[in-house]
């Protein structure tokens, strides 16, 4: 049974239902989370939260889910997951396939096209990623 995702009102409930979600890793889940949350309020609501397991359930669940239908918002989320305390030590401790999989999302945003973000935004974001 499929997790019912609504906006979050807080860090903390976002919390709570990241940790479920990445217990369960439904990722299309995950994937409603994601396109009920405001990209910009990421940063805010992962608090000091962000992990590597957090940060690959968010990527794949962009990639699957997201991605092909709303590559802007895909990139929102990419962007400002970058902003999230932590990212760069979580960053650091991905293993090489699962830089692939960051990869992956971003191949897909860059075959796809989209009003919010241009092919130079996605290459300075890919360094930010360190890819």
């Amino acid at each position: 049974e499929r997790l019912r995702v609504s906006e979050p009102p807080n860090a903390y409930d976002f919390g709570q239902i990241v940790n479920a979600l990445n217990v369960s890793k439904d990722k299309a889940a995950c994937a409603d989370l994601l396109t009920v949350t405001d990209p910009k309020t990421l940063p805010v609501l992962l608090s000091n939260k962000l992990e590597g397991e957090i940060l690959l359930i968010f990527i794949q669940s962009l990639e699957h889910y997201i991605a092909g239908k709303d590559p802007g918002l895909a990139y929102q989320h990419l962007f400002y997951l970058s902003k999230a305390k932590r990212f760069k030590v979580v960053l650091a401790l991905l293993s090489k396939n699962e830089k692939e999989e960051v990869q992956h999302l971003f191949d897909l945003l860059t075959e796809s096209q989209s009003d919010l973000y241009s092919l130079e935004d996605l290459e300075s974001l890919k360094k930010v990623y360190e890819l």
